[in-house]
C-alpha cells in the first residue's frame, strides 16, 4: 500500500486508474501493508480520503497476519501488546486474550506512543519466558514529510535488552503471502507482487514464487537495485504504467 497506491495521504498519480483496471479485468487483488497500526476499516476510510475506493475485504495487515499466525500456534493463547488499534483487533477477533500478567506472547507492532514502562514491562516479560512476535521487521516507513521509526526498530530495542529475537510475521517473511494467497484462493504461479522496497516486497515475492514489480514510487531508488543479490522481474516508475 504505502510507497505502491498511496505515500502519506496522498495517492500515488495513476493508482486509482490502476486499481479500475484491476476491476474491469476481474483480476483479484489484495492491497497489503506491512503496518499493523490501522484496522481494515480505518484504512479504507484513508483510501476513500486519498481518491480509491477499495472495500475492506481487499485489504491485508501485517496485523492480521501475525493474529492468524497466533491462533494456529496457540488458540485462545495470552499476549501482551505494544501497538495500536490495528494489532489489538485482531487479536481480539482471533480469539486471543490480552493480558499484563504472565502472557505467552509479546506482541510488537507499530505505535505512534513510545511508552518506557510498558517498553520495559514487555522486556521483562520475554526475559520471563514469554515469546516475543513481531508485525513487521521494517525500522522505517515512509510518510509525505519523510521517513519514521516503524516496528522493526522498536523490535531491535527490545532484542537488545532482552538477549531473545523476535518471530517477525509480516514481509519479508513468506507467510504473509502464503495467508494473503490463501484469502485469494490463488496459487503463487498465478500472483505477481507490486512493491516498493528490495528487502521486504522483492525477496518475499520471489521466496513465494510469484513474479514481482519494483515501482520506484517509494523507497528503492532505481541505482539501488544493483546492490541485491536478487532482481525484480520487471522494475516500473509507479502503477500508473501497468497493465493488468
Amino acid at each position: 500500500m504505502d510507497g505502491v497506491i498511496v505515500r502519506g495521504h496522498a495517492m500515488v498519480p495513476g493508482a486509482d486508474s490502476f486499481i479500475e483496471r484491476l476491476r474491469a479485468g476481474h483480476h483479484k487483488f489484495l492491497v497489503l501493508t506491512n503496518s499493523s497500526l490501522h484496522t481494515r476499516r480505518d484504512l479504507r476510510h484513508r483510501l476513500l480520503q486519498a481518491g480509491l475506493d477499495i472495500p475492506e475485504e481487499n485489504i491485508y495487515t501485517s496485523a492480521l497476519a501475525t493474529a492468524y499466525f497466533l491462533q494456529q500456534q496457540k488458540p485462545g493463547g495470552t499476549a501482551f501488546v505494544l501497538g495500536e488499534a490495528g494489532l489489538t483487533q485482531a487479536l481480539h477477533e482471533a480469539g486471543f486474550i490480552l493480558t499484563e500478567r504472565e502472557p505467552d506472547y509479546v506482541v510488537i507492532g507499530e505505535t505512534h506512543n513510545y511508552d518506557f514502562d510498558r517498553i520495559t514491562r514487555a522486556i521483562r516479560f520475554i526475559r520471563a519466558g514469554a515469546r516475543p512476535v513481531a508485525t513487521n521487521p521494517d525500522v522505517s516507513g515512509p510518510v509525505e514529510s519523510g521517513l519514521v521509526p516503524a516496528c522493526g526498530a522498536l523490535a531491535a530495542l527490545i532484542q537488545s535488552a532482552s538477549g531473545v529475537e523476535p518471530y517477525f510475521v509480516g514481509k519479508p517473511n513468506p507467510l504473509m503471502m502464503r495467508t494473503a494467497l490463501r484469502l485469494l484462493q490463488e496459487h503463487s504461479e498465478n500472483a505477481v507482487m507490486i512493491g516498493d522496497r528490495m528487502d521486504t516486497d522483492m525477496i518475499t515475492g520471489i521466496e513465494s514464487g510469484m513474479e514481482t514489480i519494483l515501482v520506484l514510487s517509494g523507497v528503492t531508488r532505481r541505482e539501488d537495485v544493483g546492490r541485491f543479490a536478487y532482481r525484480p522481474a520487471r522494475i516500473a516508475e509507479s502503477v500508473a504504467e501497468l497493465e493488468p
